[in-house]
């Protein structure tokens, strides 16, 4: 993971100015750096914060959407072949998914897109919400505002150490 953050911030440095803010959408699409890591990455790299955070937000929620409406169209597509039977189907599920299963009975589509950012990263939470059956404008909704309330938290952070370093 290091050397990924560290290869967008190189990527970043050798690009004229105009060109940085798709590097920052670039790594907000990235699993595990999403819209936080990336504004992150393009605030280090010298872009304006806001730019940073719209860029890494974007990113991360264009990559979302994608997933989305990609997991909605095989559920789909696997549950219109099936059949019910009457003594129903045994599937096993790994451990990650029954942890989401539980969270998602627990905290429903809000509570997980607003906490799953601190486990696992929002295309996987959103492809999970989508394989559950829940329909792809509720998911892209508690997304957005999962992936602008985090973007937005990491970019304030950021900043605000920043700026008491005398840094900004």
């Amino acid at each position: 993971m290091h050397d990924l953050i560290a290869g967008f911030q190189s990527l970043l440095a050798t690009v004229p100015d105009v060109v940085q803010p798709l590097i920052v959408a670039l790594a907000g699409a990235v699993p595990f750096v999403e819209g936080e890591g990336a504004a992150v990455i393009g605030i280090v790299g010298g872009i304006h914060p806001i730019v940073a955070a719209v860029a890494a937000a974007v990113g991360n929620f264009v990559c979302v959407a994608i997933v989305v409406l990609v997991g909605a169209g095989v559920r789909s597509a696997v549950t219109s072949g099936r059949v019910a039977t009457a003594g129903g189907q045994v599937t096993e599920t790994s451990p990650r998914r029954e942890k989401f299963q539980r969270a998602f009975v627990r905290y429903g589509v809000p509570g997980v897109s607003l906490l799953g950012p601190l486990l696992l990263p929002t295309q996987l939470t959103s492809a999970m919400l989508a394989g559950a059956g829940v329909t792809k404008g509720r998911i892209l909704v508690w997304q957005a505002i999962a992936i602008t309330m985090w973007t937005t938290i990491a970019t304030l952070i950021v900043t605000g150490v920043w700026a008491f370093a005398g840094i900004l």
